[in-house]
């Protein structure tokens, strides 16, 4: 859980929407697990789009960014707010963090996995097999090939794992590989929500879609020779019914 790196946030607006002015409060709690040593707390107080100044928990004090932000930094440091802005680090983010962890960060969803080629296989030359893992929480993953149930590791590539933005995480991984007949190439994903290892078999046959797509255009090429061959032969018919006209 320590490599994961999350943040609370909670708005404090001060109202103050007068000819659209805009006065607020912003506190946030960044950290990598529920130990105090871990929690960073920082309190930010804007007017409009600008930091006037700022409370962080590794400072200790508050530090202003205007003149106006480092008088009232001053005057923060010698009163009782900047006792207030250190204990919120336990009293307020270590307790909300605890609530995380029970609610959200301990709960895990299973990965969706689609196994398919970007290079079709001719031949003794290389193909490339893509195996996309989708929609998985949390973000530690292991994505691996076997051949015949023993593990790959030449000619495999992949990428991080790629945060979606809502929580989830894709990761692709790259296969080179020389086809060979009756042989087994498989995915293979382990995650934590997973009881035993996900294993996804490659398929070398063509998917229905595509298998769709193919019969759709024989069709329709058949079509075309079909209405070809019935217009040459109109045509010939017609060319017999001509009476023809000597010319001088």
């Amino acid at each position: 859980m320590a490599s994961s790196f999350l943040s609370v946030f909670l708005l404090f607006i001060s109202v103050y929407t007068a000819d659209g002015f805009l006065h607020y409060v912003v506190a946030r709690c960044q950290f990598n697990s529920t130990e105090l040593n871990d929690i960073q707390y920082i309190t930010s107080y804007y007017y409009n789009k600008f930091e006037l100044l700022r409370f962080d928990s590794r400072v200790g004090e508050f530090v202003g960014f205007t003149e106006l932000g480092v008088k009232n930094a001053e005057r923060f440091n010698k009163g009782p707010e900047v006792a207030q802005a250190r204990a919120r680090r336990e009293t307020y983010c270590q307790h909300n963090i605890g609530n995380e962890y029970q609610a959200v960060l301990s709960k895990s969803v299973q990965p969706t996995v689609k196994l398919h080629s970007i290079t079709p296989s001719a031949g003794k030359h290389p193909a490339m097999l893509v195996c996309s893992v989708y929609d998985f929480y949390p973000r530690e993953i292991r994505v691996k090939w076997t051949r015949d149930g023993q593990e790959v590791s030449s000619g495999v590539t992949s990428t991080d794992q790629l945060a979606d933005g809502d929580w989830y995480y894709q990761v692709h991984s790259h296969l080179e590989f020389t086809p060979r007949s009756g042989e087994k190439i498989s995915c293979v994903v382990e995650h934590a929500s997973l009881k035993q290892p996900l294993v996804t078999d490659w398929d070398p046959s063509l998917p229905e879609s595509e298998r769709n797509q193919i019969a759709i255009g024989a069709s329709g090429l058949i079509l075309g020779l079909i209405l070809s061959l019935a217009g040459f032969i109109y045509y010939k018919r017609k060319a017999k019914g001509r009476i023809l006209v000597p010319t001088n």
